[in-house]
């Protein structure tokens, strides 16, 4: 059923285990990036928003506040 007789073996898959592995975790490297990549984004992005909120509000309050009252 297994192939291998020891894990020892498995990793070294007869002399091509460098080369599976390697493939395996760049596979999987980029697997994460592309699951981390756009929720980063998005965080700066929500961050940015609040940010220009903000500066509308303060810019909206102290236009309204400049202005004399009729």
């Amino acid at each position: 059923m297994f192939q291998f007789e020891s894990l020892g073996e498995f990793i070294q898959m007869g002399g091509h285990g460098t080369y599976v592995w390697a493939a395996y975790l760049i596979s999987l490297s980029v697997l994460i990036w592309l699951v981390v990549s756009p929720l980063h984004r998005r965080r700066k992005l929500v961050q940015e928003v609040i940010k220009q909120q903000r500066r509308e509000a303060a810019r909206q309050q102290h236009s309204d506040t400049s202005q004399p009252a009729p």
